[in-house]
């Protein structure tokens, strides 16, 4: 039964990353640069709003947060091909401000902090300055919002430190939480 409930953890856990091997996942906060190939009013700064929407010009609202640069030129491309003829669009990112993590409790620098690709636990750790004296070990906990749940991931500071229980090392996803309590 063990084996199995770390099984299904591991896939529950692993599966964003997954995802993240074909391309950096948008999220809320990211501005992505759009261009239109002979299109000058066309180009633009674009922002993925809070909702993970995007706003563009003839083409309405599209669903931007989850979605990879690819996906979004390749549904802004559908969406223009009803007003331009075979439309040549280049999405880029532009700023990744949406990628953030959150480092709370008994570290020496608790805040948020940009969250570059596959920051994982121990590294998060690490950018709020360490455990403070009075950090507990044994009880940290990575919550991540999965639609309207939220989940906790245990990690156990003191058995990785000594290369032991590393598949609690997880990688963080934007927005996830590490609580170090006292």
């Amino acid at each position: 039964m063990k084996k199995l409930f770390l099984a299904l953890w591991l896939s529950l856990v692993s599966l964003p990353v997954l995802a993240q091997g074909n391309g950096y996942l948008l999220n809320p906060g990211d501005v992505l640069e759009v261009s239109v190939w002979k299109e000058e009013g066309l180009t633009r700064d674009v922002l993925v709003l809070p909702d993970g929407m995007i706003s563009f010009p003839l083409a309405g609202h599209l669903k931007a947060a989850g979605q990879t640069a690819a996906s979004v030129q390749a549904a802004l491309t559908k969406s223009l091909q009803q007003y331009i003829p075979e439309p040549v669009v280049t999405v880029t990112v532009r700023e990744v401000s949406g990628n953030r993590i959150y480092v709370i409790g008994q570290v020496n620098n608790p805040g948020e902090f940009p969250a570059g690709h596959n920051i994982d636990v121990m590294q998060a750790l690490s950018l709020a300055g360490g455990l403070s004296a009075f950090g507990d070990e044994n009880d940290i906990k990575v919550l991540r919002r999965q639609g309207d749940k939220q989940i906790s991931f245990p990690f156990d500071y003191s058995a990785v430190k000594k290369g032991k229980n590393l598949e609690l090392n997880i990688v963080l996803q934007a927005g996830d939480i590490v609580v170090v309590p006292d």
